[in-house]
Formats: structure tokens, sequence, C-alpha cells
């Protein structure tokens, strides 16, 4: 079961998207807020400590593929492809979470410099309504920027960040079969 990272959308019966746009600003430059998004190899807490990897591949760049896997990289959670790569500014994959069956989306990063820092821009594009990824994408959004502007700014994590990756780690032992590693590679 290996899955292409690219969107093949149906072009006959296309589903209902929307847009949802987070913005933060973090104290810390643009580049350690980069650093912090798009090191591979090691866990980013506010992606739920998932690890990018990028197979095959030494870097990031325009259409290598992305995954995010647990630290012992048994299971793969998300899949995708980066479609724009412009450091230290803008960031941008096709996304999947590999646990369900729904249709792909675009998450955009944005990084602009402002007088406090740096203004962090998530965005999800094409997100399709009414899904799963949609509810789990909405919930998480805030968590992700909180979680983030925390590690960027070297401070502790929010009580509930750290409740959640506590959450995270008790419940791995149910994640779906179809989550592993050697189906996505």
């Amino acid at each position: 079961m290996t899955e292409t990272p690219s969107p093949q959308p149906d072009s006959a019966n296309p589903p209902a998207t929307r847009t949802l746009v987070n913005r933060i600003v973090i104290r810390a430059s643009m580049q350690d807020v980069w650093d912090e998004l798009t090191t591979p190899g090691q866990p980013m807490p506010f992606f739920f400590n998932s690890v990018l990897h990028t197979p095959g591949h030494d870097g990031l760049d325009v259409g290598v593929p992305m995954r995010m896997r647990t630290q012992d990289e048994k299971y793969t959670a998300v899949v995708g492809e980066i479609v724009e790569f412009d450091p230290p500014r803008r960031y941008v994959t096709t996304f999947r979470f590999t646990q369900l069956d729904d249709p792909w989306c675009k998450v955009v990063y944005e990084l602009k410099e402002v007088d406090d820092g740096t203004e962090f821009t998530l965005t999800v594009d094409e997100l399709p309504t009414g899904t799963k990824t949609e509810k789990w994408m909405s919930q998480g959004a805030d968590y992700i920027l909180k979680t983030l502007k925390a590690v960027a700014e070297d401070e502790p994590l929010p009580f509930k960040s750290k409740f959640i990756l506590c959450m995270c780690k008790l419940t791995a032992w149910m994640t779906p079969k179809r989550c592993r590693s050697e189906h996505w590679a």
C-alpha cells in the first residue's frame, strides 16, 4: 500500500473546500522560526512530536516528498510533497493524514518580519469541508501556533501542549496499522 504524495483531484466531482488561516507573532528571528519548522530528523513538539523526513533526499526542496513520522520511525502520520520552498519566508506542502481517506489539502507556512519578531501564518488551503481532516486541522491549529511560539521563544510549553504530548505518547499503541511507515515510503 504505497501512496503517491501528489493530489489527484476528481475534476468531475471536486470536493467542497475552505481556507483556514491562523496567525501569531513570535518573539524570535525569522531564521530561528524557519529552522524550527524545517529541520528534518528532530522531534517537533508543535507537530505532536513528529519528525520531518524527506525519503530519498538530503533536504527540503520543491518536488521532494515529506513525511511526518514518529521518533522511532515506525509510524507515519502525514504524507505530502513540497510544492513551494522559499527560505526563510514560505514553505508549502500537499498534505494528507495517513489514517484518513480524506482528499488532499495544502498547508502553507509563511513568515514575515515584524517589529516584535516574526509573524507566523499557518494556512490550510483546499481543506475539504465536512471531513475529519477539516476537524483535526481546525482543532490543531491553535495548538501548533502556541507550541511553536513557546519552542521558538525558548519558553516552557503551555500546560495544554504538555498534556496533549503526554496523551499522544500514552495512546501511541492505538495507532492503526495502515499508518506504519513501510506503507508510506
